[in-house]
């Protein structure tokens, strides 16, 4: 890190002072499920999930919300080993379905996701123990793993689909990217392996010397930026 990181208490007063006092800050915070919790959720849903964010990305949040339960019937509930082998023309038959967004690029990666899940299933006897038991300070680690193994899941994707299903994550979102930077943890957005480490280096910091989750420390930062169109990290998902 470029210099000494101030103290979380700073940053909690000030997050504070702009979400209207510490009740109005903490009403925010997100939920984190225990591993326990992370280990029993289906690996369907992780692939509904990575499914929805890949299709949320550069297209309207509330219109594929709303279009949702069209894409469950249409992907059959995203059993994974069910769409892991499926042969091209099944997915091509789903650009013809006019109740989902037909995306042909993000149809076909339901297949590559749904294939990663399979693999980390085989491999550990399910994906979603692999998402549970990744530590918190290597973070990083398995955003670089999904990125490398999963389709359509880097930059900002797996950390909201990892926020959505109650995994403890940060979300560099530009209120926390900007944050960072005020900080002098990076001097600009973060992408390559040395300024995520460095990130996750300042949230390993700041988590442990405030006994909080990535999480919330994530959603504090954000509220420390006084942005008059605020992003999804400092409203609750």
């Amino acid at each position: 890190m470029a210099r000494k990181l101030i103290d979380f208490s700073e940053l909690y007063a000030r997050a504070a002072d702009l979400k209207g006092g510490e009740e109005a800050l903490e009403r925010v915070l997100p939920t984190i499920k225990s591993p326990q919790q992370l280990k029993r959720i289906a690996d369907d849903r992780w692939l509904s999930a990575m499914t929805k964010r890949i299709f949320q990305s550069g297209f309207s949040w509330s219109v594929i919300e709303k279009k949702w339960p069209a894409f469950e019937t249409a992907f059959e509930g995203f059993a994974p080993r069910r769409w892991a082998g499926v042969p091209d023309e099944e997915l091509e038959r789903l650009l013809k379905d006019a109740s989902i967004v037909r995306n042909g690029a993000k149809i076909f990666a339901v297949r590559n996701n749904a294939a990663f899940l399979v693999d980390l299933a085989e491999e550990h006897g399910s994906a979603a123990k692999v998402f549970a038991d990744w530590p918190a300070d290597d973070f990083v680690g398995l955003l670089r793993m999904v990125h490398k193994r999963g389709k359509r899941l880097g930059g900002t994707s797996a950390q909201y689909v990892f926020r959505g299903m109650g995994r403890d994550s940060f979300i560099l979102t530009p209120d926390v990217t900007a944050a960072l930077i005020r900080e002098g943890v990076v001097d600009r957005p973060p992408t390559s392996k040395r300024a995520m480490d460095e990130v996750q280096a300042a949230f390993n910091h700041w988590r442990k010397q405030a006994d909080r989750p990535l999480a919330h420390v994530s959603r504090i930062l954000a509220a420390t930026i006084d942005s008059p169109h605020p992003g999804p990290e400092r409203t609750p998902l």
